[in-house]
């Protein structure tokens, strides 16, 4: 595991190199993305390089880690409008080549076809994760088998809680979500995890530094043989 710490732009600038360099070697490659306040800087990042012609996704395929149930793609608070209107937009991917679960289509069987559909495009080059307050990544929420695949969950108080400011009341954060399992996580080829801001301290460091268990889904990226911590100073304050 590589820690990196910076500012917020830094390590945003850091990351993005990765796939500039991956992208240079394997332009068709496969790329898992996240939602959430903390990609936004690498997606910046990412558009303007596109945009200055130092990377290009034209033959890039994409998986996203999750959706919420119940919203379609249009939906403002869905995970597709999200990467639609931060990323996908602003860069020379072929939209028909991005994945994002179905929050509508919550069958077992829909579930489980991501995971082959992601095996069948020959797997993930760099899956990117933020990290929740209790130690999720994706939507697996704390106890969450480490042998999990794409699947459907109800979303931890303290989820929805954390996530009730993009919506006008707590009645409107859905329930449930449909995510990557961490089997599929972990199927990655590398994987980045980024964290920003002292509210992440406490986790960085049950991740990093404490033991590997369910009880803290990211522990298990000390599992990986290829992960890469991008964290600013106050995300990495305690360890």
């Amino acid at each position: 595991m590589k820690i990196y710490i910076d500012t917020p732009e830094n390590i945003a600038k850091m990351a993005a190199k990765r796939y500039v360099d991956l992208l240079a070697e394997k332009p068709d490659a496969v790329l898992g993305f996240a939602t959430g306040s903390t990609p936004l800087g690498l997606y910046g990042e990412l558009a303007q390089l596109c945009a200055d012609g130092k990377v290009s996704f034209k033959n890039v395929t994409s998986f996203n880690l999750d959706e919420y149930v119940g919203l379609d793609g249009t939906h403002d608070q869905s995970y597709r409008y999200f990467m639609n209107e931060n990323l996908f937009s602003k860069i020379d991917i072929d939209i028909a080549n991005t994945n994002v679960p179905s929050g509508l289509d919550t069958s077992a069987e829909t579930a489980a076809a991501y995971d082959k559909a992601i095996e069948a495009a020959g797997g993930i080059e760099i899956q990117l994760l933020g990290i929740g307050n209790n130690g999720h990544i994706g939507f697996n929420e704390p106890e969450t088998p480490f042998g999990s695949i794409t699947h459907l969950v109800e979303l931890t108080d303290s989820t929805r809680q954390a996530n009730k400011r993009f919506f006008n009341s707590i009645e409107e954060v859905p329930t449930h979500a449909v995510t990557m399992g961490i089997k599929t996580v972990m199927n990655a080829k590398s994987v980045i995890l980024m964290a920003i801001g002292s509210a992440k301290a406490d986790i960085i460091k049950a991740t990093i530094q404490g033991d590997v268990t369910e009880s803290v889904p990211a522990s298990v990226l000390q599992l990986h043989p290829n992960v890469e911590v991008y964290l600013d100073f106050e995300a990495a304050a305690a360890l």
